[in-house]
């Protein structure tokens, strides 16, 4: 994929330390594989990527970022955007974390392509006005629903007679036949109804 921003040269940020290094090499190497493939295939692959990865705060990006700028002339030229937007990316994932992605469009002249990163819904180590890209494809964070969360539904509607046990029903003495739902039988004494609801105690104490 390329993009044809120009953007000025960077300067080189320090070199971090070897752990941090090792780790931008890798980020950098599968980001420049990564980058020769057509736009909708990288978004597909960067989606995947990030499942489960919380939102990167924008000082994690910028160190990610500068990481990547400080191991690859690459992604440090003026015109690595896609490579090193994808590689600062994939640096975050590594400590669990993942920016926005985007591939988007100047929104004044010249027109062009570009890639970037964003966090905390703003730009990360562009040096350009906000809103002078619009985005037209991203990756955002994404952690995917708790297993053991629990979901309880409650019902709109009136509840069933059957499904309503009838706590306040009357028992007719022995040996008097028992009258429909909400009435005695020819022995018993009448449950009021009301006008508007079920028999009074008809329903569970924690649907009350």
């Amino acid at each position: 994929m390329t993009m044809t921003t120009p953007m000025s040269p960077r300067r080189r940020p320090p070199a971090p330390l070897l752990p941090r290094r090792l780790r931008a090499y890798l980020a950098v190497a599968a980001a420049r594989a990564l980058a020769t493939q057509p736009p909708a295939r990288i978004r597909a692959v960067l989606a995947t990527t990030s499942r489960g990865a919380e939102a990167a705060s924008r000082q994690r990006a910028q160190t990610a970022r500068d990481d990547v700028t400080a191991v690859s002339m690459v992604c440090r030229g003026s015109r690595g955007c896609v490579p090193r937007s994808v590689a600062t990316a994939l640096l975050c994932r590594m400590s669990g974390t993942w920016p926005t992605w985007c591939v988007g469009v100047r929104t004044v002249a010249p027109f062009a392509a570009h890639a970037w990163v964003e966090a905390e819904g703003l730009m990360v180590g562009e040096d350009v006005p906000a809103g002078c890209f619009r985005p037209l494809l991203t990756v955002e964070p994404r952690r995917p629903a708790r297993s053991g969360a629990r979901v309880t539904t409650v019902a709109s509607g009136p509840a069933s007679p059957a499904a309503v046990p009838m706590a306040g029903a009357v028992r007719p003495p022995n040996g008097a036949p028992a009258g429909p739902a909400g009435r005695a039988g020819p022995a018993g004494p009448a449950t009021s109804t009301g006008p508007a609801g079920p028999p009074t105690g008809g329903l569970p104490a924690a649907a009350r």
